[in-house]
């Protein structure tokens, strides 16, 4: 069971990979946008972190969803704000009074936010965005039963941000470059998978109790 305190610790952690990985990230939009993915996503999750601090006492599960994508929303104003805001918004909704997450909750959570961030961006799979790495994970939690298996749902979306080096940029600022787009994996969808994957390594110990 995951307590609200511990979606809480993960969230930190999340905000924490993402200072550690500022750099990475910016190189990689460096040859695909204007090189500032990395300080973007930094800025949101520090933001995210900020109104964490506020919630010490919330257990309430949406609401601390909802206080997460109003902060990542507020702090970034590049696309990647409304799309994380959208995630977070309908991962919360099936969880409002509730203080804590089974595993079922957990594979549930991440569906609807892998789902949230589809229909509000509109790219599907093969467009080399965050939804590569995101939907096959969301499939992958869909098709088994039993609950989250973070190791099943990391591979799933590690292969898909993976297959977007190989792929050409259809939507965005990166679909401009055609062919040139060719080459190097998409920053959104590394940093889905950066932020999924400090999620499992938060939440592990405990998705099985």
């Amino acid at each position: 069971m995951i307590q609200a305190t511990d979606l809480k610790k993960a969230l930190y952690s999340m905000r924490d990979k993402m200072a550690e990985e500022r750099d990475y990230l910016c190189e990689l939009d460096r040859h695909l946008g204007d090189g500032d993915h990395g300080v973007t996503m930094d800025i949101g999750w520090k933001a995210v972190a900020q109104a964490l601090d506020d919630l010490d006492a919330e257990t309430d599960i949406s609401v601390i969803c909802k206080q997460v994508a109003m902060a990542f929303l507020n702090a970034v104003g590049s696309s990647v704000g409304p799309l994380y805001a959208t995630g977070f918004l309908q991962a919360g909704k099936p969880f409002k009074g509730k203080t804590a997450l089974t595993s079922e909750d957990v594979a549930t959570f991440w569906i609807a936010f892998a789902e949230g961030i589809e229909a509000r961006g509109g790219a599907k799979i093969g467009d080399k965005t965050m939804v590569d790495t995101l939907a096959p994970m969301a499939a992958y939690l869909r098709e088994r039963e039993g609950g989250f298996d973070s190791e099943g749902a990391l591979a799933a979306a590690k292969k898909g941000m993976e297959s977007t080096k190989t792929l050409q940029a259809n939507v965005g600022r990166s679909s401009r470059l055609g062919e040139r787009s060719i080459g190097t994996i998409d920053p959104g969808a590394a940093s889905a998978f950066l932020l999924f994957k400090a999620f499992c390594d938060s939440v592990q110990p405990r998705e099985k109790v």
